[in-house]
Formats: structure tokens, C-alpha cells, sequence
């Protein structure tokens, strides 16, 4: 009987021993895994690195934001648009964009960028539509690899914010670096410099 009382508290020091052990080790991977991302995301946010800013817009307002984002960090600047282009009257727009999100259509795109693999970081821009990205920016992100670059959403709106759009670019771009974006009422995107300039000095592309 006394063997007993021996060996239990022996049994739970070496438990214990193992949970501390593991506890540490679980500590050291996300530090490991903090390190790394922060790692990452500093150097893609240097200097050196190639810049593009790629969008689709419809009515207009995407590329407002696109051309500030453009008009502070330099780089290259591309605009995604289909080869059959929507319609202007509203509710056939809603319509249309409703089908294509329902049936997972890609859209065949009017040009291609030219060498992608040159950019690191890759700003992409789009309207909300229906909770999400429009199917031309679907097609987009399909027909390159973003592996290992940074991608930076923005987005323009009427009160539904980025809606699952950022959820949906990490399913599609599962090995890329994502940033903060950043989302802009219609509304506001003529006045809206002052909050794009803060917003690229917060995620650290501008000093």
C-alpha cells in the first residue's frame, strides 16, 4: 500500500512534467509563427518591393480609391474589366450579379497583367456586390498564383463593409500574405484621402 502512495504523486509530477513541456512548446510555435508573419509582413511592406494596384469598378467609385492608393505608392496600376461588360440600369446590374454569384461564374477578362510574378504586393480593389467580390475579381484571382505575395483589399460599399470578401480572398489565396484593407462608402470616396493616407501608414506602406 505504501508503493501506492509513492507512485501516484510520482506519476502526477511526470504529468505534470509533460504539461508543462507541451505548454512551452505550444508557446514557442506561436512565437515561431508570430515572428514569421511579422517577419513576412515587414518585408513585404519595404521599400524595395514591387507594387500593383489592381481593381475592377463599375461605377466608378472603386477607381477613385484605386488612383489615391495609386497617387501614394507608386507602382503599377491595373484595371480588371470583362469582355462582356454589365449593364448600367440597377436592377438587371442586381440581377445579373446575383446569378453569377449563385453559379460560381468566372467571366473571361478583357486583358491579362503582364508578368505578375514581378509583384510582391498586390493592392486589389472592388465593390461589394452581394457580400462579396464581383465574379470579374473572382476570374482575377484565378488566373495567377499568389503564393508567398501580399495582397491588400479595399473595398467601396453602401453600408455592408468587406461583407465575407476577405474570408473568400483567403479561401482562393490560401498561401498568400493578407493586410488590412480598408472599405470606403460610396459616398465618400471623393473626400476620402486623408483616411486612404492613414490607412497605408497603418499597415506600414507608407512612413
Amino acid at each position: 500500500m505504501k508503493m501506492i502512495h509513492y507512485v501516484l504523486p510520482i506519476t502526477a509530477v511526470f504529468l505534470l512534467f509533460i504539461g508543462v513541456q507541451m505548454n512551452f512548446a505550444a508557446v514557442e510555435k506561436n512565437m515561431s509563427n508570430t515572428k514569421k508573419v511579422n517577419e513576412e509582413q515587414t518585408k513585404a511592406t519595404s521599400g524595395t518591393r514591387k507594387i500593383l494596384v489592381a481593381y475592377f469598378s463599375h461605377s466608378g467609385n472603386t477607381r477613385e480609391i484605386a488612383n489615391q492608393i495609386h497617387e501614394n505608392v507608386g507602382g503599377d496600376i491595373f484595371e480588371i474589366q470583362s469582355v462582356k461588360t454589365y449593364p448600367n440600369d440597377y436592377d438587371k446590374l442586381v440581377k445579373q450579379a446575383k446569378k453569377e454569384q449563385d453559379s460560381e461564374y468566372k467571366p473571361e477578362l478583357k486583358t491579362k497583367v503582364n508578368n505578375m510574378k514581378q509583384y510582391d504586393i498586390i493592392f486589389i480593389g472592388y465593390p461589394n456586390w452581394w457580400g462579396t467580390f464581383p465574379a470579374p475579381v473572382k476570374t482575377f484571382f484565378s488566373e495567377y498564383d499568389f503564393s508567398g505575395k501580399t495582397i491588400v483589399p479595399f473595398c467601396t460599399h453602401e453600408e455592408s463593409g468587406f461583407g465575407r470578401s476577405v474570408a473568400d480572398i483567403s479561401k482562393l489565396c490560401p498561401t498568400a500574405i493578407l493586410l488590412d484593407g480598408i472599405t470606403v462608402r460610396g459616398g465618400n470616396v471623393k473626400t476620402s484621402q486623408g483616411k486612404v493616407s492613414d490607412w497605408l501608414k497603418k499597415i506600414k506602406i507608407l512612413k
